[in-house]
């Protein structure tokens, strides 16, 4: 019988960790390997197994593991332990109707005190986009466009819940992208919604940001009921 590939070789731990690191490492490295699917959906954690291969007790480990749930990456699983979460899938639009709520709030409280330097930054991203073809790059500027309008907002658990949103939204279209040919069509979206947030429109950045998401979901919700989609969730 042909042994399956263990996710975890392609991790490589650069020397022993400090031991006050070795938490955040531990997390950034796994983070990373979920975001860019070298560790793929349903992969069950073994807290012994990562405390082996990074060179720690289990404790750090276990702290990390705690981070990436908290950062919807990982669900826990009876028998199973951690395992690293499903993609957004037929619930995308309770997903969407959740992010509407957070993220409009964060942008009604974000706009009045964003500065030239974030409205720049928020450009910027923009402009990297129009130009991107990178689908994993386009996912990443994605959420790093929005979430530098959001910034501002004094609510830091707001945030947080925000951009958990967002990674899960980057790990699907780094993985969907391509199928779902969408690469270069949300320019516009975040161009009308940067102009609102400089003209200080708060009610027409929401509105701007609303359509944008509502837009987004019957999009994905139209490729997840597709044929493409389907046959990719049998491969």
């Amino acid at each position: 019988m042909t042994q399956k590939p263990n996710p975890l070789s392609s991790i490589k731990v650069n020397g022993p960790i400090p031991a006050h690191l070795a938490r955040s490492v531990i997390e950034e490295t796994l983070r990373s390997a979920i975001l860019d699917g070298r560790i793929p959906c349903g992969t069950a954690l073994r807290q012994q197994d990562l405390a082996d291969l990074f060179g720690v007790s289990r404790m750090p480990v276990r702290e990390a593991l705690r981070q990436l749930e908290a950062q919807a990456l990982l669900n826990v699983v009876a028998h199973k332990g951690a395992v690293v979460a499903a993609l957004v899938q037929g619930d995308a639009a309770e997903t969407y109707a959740l992010r509407i709520l957070l993220e409009s709030e964060a942008l009604r409280l974000s706009v009045p005190l964003l500065d030239a330097s974030d409205l720049e930054q928020a450009a910027g991203y923009i402009d990297a986009l129009e130009t991107e073809n990178d689908f994993t790059e386009i996912g990443r500027l994605n959420r790093l466009f929005h979430m530098s309008l959001y910034i501002k907002a004094p609510n830091r658990r707001l945030l947080k819940l925000i951009e958990d949103g967002l990674n899960e939204e980057e790990r699907f279209l780094r993985f969907n992208l391509e199928a779902m040919g969408l690469g270069k069509l949300s320019q516009e979206d975040h161009r009308a919604l940067l102009r609102a947030a400089e003209d200080r429109d708060v009610e027409s950045s929401v509105k701007l940001l609303e359509y944008h998401l509502n837009r987004g979901v019957e999009v994905i919700t139209r490729y997840l009921n597709s044929p493409a989609a389907l046959n990719r969730k049998t491969l």
